[in-house]
């Protein structure tokens, strides 16, 4: 059975071998699909703070805060600001710290991954906030340092790649092309090299260098040109199904990833082919997390 497919493999053409793949190129999200996030350090201060869990980032991704970021419109360092005026604007906030009397906010549970890739502040976030922000250099710690310290704590939050699926990534670089096609920031590049990926796709398209991020179609007609294939013969993995819908109704075949189970499956007709000349880092992966 195709595993968490919003669409259905094409039909295996007559006379195809056991070796035929109804896709020719992978094209895989990155983030809660090969990069996870380590959230215990924001969960406590906002605990601290008299804030539900999941508040920090119910806020930093809201479309009007996450997305400028995403588009390569704004730094890390402008999106821990824009964070930090959204928490000063709950009712939750100004009630835990004696300027108000709201009840918290509550927020859905965070169970199927933020509202974007994850924390794209993929370069280091600095102390120093804007002039006259309240941020480290700027005197006294402001009526607002609380909330500042939580939108650092998700910028800076550890992560770490999983390492079961990045070894099924490379086993199916060798045999297919790959593509990794993200939402992130312009500083995507530095947290590839800390994870030791800057080798594990053929071509990387990032939401802030391509001025679109998913679901907007564009983004898809650009990884399957990187890829050098149809749209109608790309593998296209995601962990959000708004994503997936956008592929499928290109012609993509979409799988819904929710463990590295789910991508052995659909990467199951590739695995056993034969590899490509050139295979790449086909070795074992660790499991390390990153610290910011």
């Amino acid at each position: 059975m195709w595993p968490r497919s919003t669409g259905s493999p094409p039909a295996r053409p007559p006379g195809a071998g056991p070796a035929y793949a109804p896709f020719d190129a992978v094209l895989c999200d990155l983030d809660n699909v090969i990069r996870f996030y380590d959230m215990a350090g924001v969960t406590e201060l906002e605990r601290a703070a008299g804030l539900a869990a999941g508040t920090t980032t119910k806020v930093a991704y809201a479309p009007e805060v996450d997305l400028p970021l995403l588009l390569g419109r704004i730094t890390p360092d402008e999106w821990v600001e824009a964070i930090t005026r959204g928490l000063m604007d709950l009712p939750a906030g100004r009630r835990a710290h004696g300027r108000g009397t709201g009840e918290p906010v509550t927020g859905e549970p965070m169970t199927d991954g933020p509202v974007t890739d994850g924390p794209v502040t993929d370069g280091p976030v600095t102390d120093d906030g804007p002039a006259g922000a309240g941020g480290a250099g700027a005197g006294s710690p402001g009526p607002d340092a609380w909330a500042r310290e939580l939108g650092r704590a998700l910028a800076r939050a550890p992560f770490r790649a999983d390492p079961a699926v990045v070894s099924l990534l490379r086993r199916a670089r060798a045999r297919v092309p790959l593509v990794l096609v993200t939402n992130a920031s312009l500083q995507l590049d530095y947290d590839l090299a800390s994870l030791g990926l800057t080798d594990l796709a053929d071509a990387i398209v990032s939401s802030a260098a391509e001025g679109v991020a998913k679901p907007d179609r564009a983004i898809y007609e650009i990884a399957a040109a990187r890829a050098g294939v149809p749209m109608e013969r790309c593998l296209f993995v995601d962990d959000r199904q708004e994503n997936i819908a956008a592929a499928v109704a290109l012609g993509m075949t979409g799988v819904l990833f929710r463990e590295p189970a789910d991508l052995e499956r659909a990467l199951g007709p590739v695995l056993d082919g034969s590899p490509r000349e050139a295979a790449h880092g086909d070795t074992a992966e660790e499991d390390t997390w990153v610290a910011r």
